[in-house]
């Protein structure tokens, strides 16, 4: 479940029209005030907006959590309803929209080159967030998957291990190869089967 406290966020008044919005389609998972959790989908996102296709029905105003696939997680408050979702306006620091601006970019980039994706297998969603990981030296923290894939996982975990320390998600051992905002990225030692990542599916 996903935690209920939403962390204290600048959410600007103004709203940015220099840049349009990215066509994104990001999968992910988000919770309503309610607490209940909901499969969605980001459909175009600026730094200071999303749309999302979901079922969910949340009131104007609601507070929601997101947690989207190559984004992490995601916080706003809805501003109107649509035939198939909402929009929200995103609360974030400037630290945080400033990221999410490069991540966005990227994406478009990436769309306009017409390159492929970057990663060598798709990303899950996993239903069941909340992990532990344990690291080299016989310790365990907590964390959260973002999303994972045979190949590997972003968490979400502080403080941030350092680069190369080799982890271990469950049944799968790894190393950490990068670092984000939230947290890091994890490659699996070896390609998984997908039983494999059943316990957080």
């Amino acid at each position: 479940m996903f935690s209920s406290h939403l962390a204290h966020a600048h959410v600007s008044k103004s709203v940015d029209t220099a840049e349009p919005p990215v066509t994104v389609g990001l999968s992910g998972r988000l919770m309503l005030p309610t607490e209940d959790e909901f499969d969605c989908t980001a459909t175009e996102m600026t730094a200071e907006s999303a749309r999302l296709t979901c079922f969910a029905r949340p009131n104007r105003n609601d507070r929601i959590i997101i947690y989207l696939q190559h984004i992490g997680r995601v916080e706003g408050k809805v501003t109107h309803l649509t035939g198939d979702g909402f929009s929200i306006a995103i609360a974030a620091t400037e630290r945080k929209r400033e990221k999410l601006a490069a991540q966005l970019a990227w994406i478009a980039k990436r769309q306009a080159l017409g390159l492929p994706e970057d990663r060598r297998h798709d990303r899950l969603t996993p239903r069941n967030p909340n992990a532990t990981l344990l690291l080299n030296d016989g310790n365990t923290v907590g964390c959260r998957i973002i999303d994972l894939s045979l190949s590997g996982a972003a968490i979400e975990i502080e403080p941030r291990p350092a680069l190369g320390t080799t982890v271990r998600l469950g049944n799968m051992g790894g190393s950490i190869v990068r670092h984000f905002m939230e947290g890091v990225a994890i490659e699996f030692d070896s390609v998984q089967s997908k039983d494999a990542l059943i316990e957080f599916l």
